[in-house]
C-alpha cells in the first residue's frame, strides 16, 4: 500500500513540479509581463468571476429545489444537470454551438435581439457556466440534503415561507459547503479549454483565456506557455486547498 501511495504521489507530483520549475523566478516574471499573457490572465479572471456569479445565483436555488422537493422527473433533471461533468469538452463546445451559434437552434432569436455569443467574450462566459455549474450544484444539493429536517420544520412553525427558510436558514447553515462548491466551480472555469475553443474561439483580448493562450504558445513560445501554466497550477492549488478547508469546516459544524 505504501508503495502504491508513493507511485501515485510521484506520478502526480513530478509533472506539477516540472511546470513550476521550468522557468526561474526572473524568467517567469518576464514571461508574465508579456501583453498577450496579461490579456489572457485578465480575461480568464473576468470571465470566470462572471460565470461564478451566474452559477451561484442560479445554481444554489436549483440545488435547494432538487434537495427538498420530490417531483416527477427529479432524477432525470439531476442527471441532465450533472451531465456536463462527464461530457468530453469538444462535445460540450459543439453542443453550445449547435444551440447558441449563428446557425443554431436559438441563433435566429439571438440575432433578432442583437445578441452575439459565438466568437465573443459573452460566449466564453456561457461555456464556463455550462462546464462549471454542475460542480456547485452537486455540492450544494448534497449540503441541503444533509441538513437536519428539524431546522426547516422549526422555521416554518415560526411563520417563514419557503423563500425565507431558504435565505435565512438553509443558506447560512450550509454556507461553508456552498462556498466549497463555488470554489470548485471557479477552479473548473479557470481551467476550461475545449468548450471555450469550440464555441468562442481563441481571439486575443476577446476570447483567448489563459488555457487557450497556453495552447497557442506551445508552438511559438514554450517558455511563455510554461509561465502561464505555472500560474494556473498555483491558482488551482490555492482553490483546492480552500475547498478542503471549507469542506472540513462544514463537516465540523455538522458534527
Amino acid at each position: 500500500m505504501w508503495a502504491a501511495l508513493t507511485v501515485s504521489f510521484a506520478f502526480v507530483t513530478i509533472p506539477i513540479v516540472a511546470i513550476l520549475t521550468a522557468n526561474s523566478p526572473a524568467a517567469l516574471l518576464d514571461q508574465l509581463s508579456d501583453p498577450a499573457a496579461v490579456d489572457a490572465l485578465l480575461l480568464s479572471l473576468e470571465c470566470s468571476v462572471i460565470a461564478l456569479l451566474i452559477v451561484v445565483g442560479f445554481g444554489t436555488p436549483t440545488a435547494w429545489l432538487l434537495a427538498t422537493r420530490k417531483f416527477r422527473g427529479r432524477s432525470l433533471a439531476t442527471t441532465i444537470i450533472e451531465l456536463p461533468l462527464v461530457l468530453p469538452p469538444a462535445v460540450a463546445g459543439l453542443g453550445l454551438l449547435a444551440a447558441f451559434g449563428p446557425l443554431g437552434w436559438l441563433g435566429g432569436a439571438e440575432e433578432t435581439l442583437g445578441i452575439r455569443l459565438a466568437l465573443e467574450t459573452a460566449g466564453v462566459v456561457v461555456a464556463l457556466v455550462f462546464v462549471s455549474a454542475p460542480f456547485h450544484i452537486r455540492q450544494a444539493q448534497a449540503a441541503f440534503e444533509g441538513m437536519h429536517p428539524g431546522l426547516r420544520d422549526a422555521a416554518r412553525t415560526m411563520g417563514m415561507n419557503d423563500a425565507a427558510v431558504f435565505i435565512k436558514v438553509a443558506v447560512p447553515t450550509v454556507a461553508p459547503a456552498l462556498a466549497a462548491g463555488a470554489t470548485l466551480a471557479w477552479a473548473r472555469a479557470l481551467g476550461e479549454f475545449g468548450a471555450t475553443l469550440m464555441f468562442a474561439g481563441s481571439l486575443r483580448g476577446v476570447t483567448q483565456t489563459a488555457p487557450l493562450a497556453i495552447y497557442e504558445g506551445f508552438g511559438s513560445n514554450l517558455a511563455g506557455a510554461q509561465a502561464l501554466a505555472a500560474v494556473l497550477v498555483a491558482a488551482s492549488a490555492a482553490l483546492l486547498v480552500t475547498t478542503r478547508l471549507l469542506t472540513r469546516r462544514w463537516e465540523i459544524a455538522g458534527a
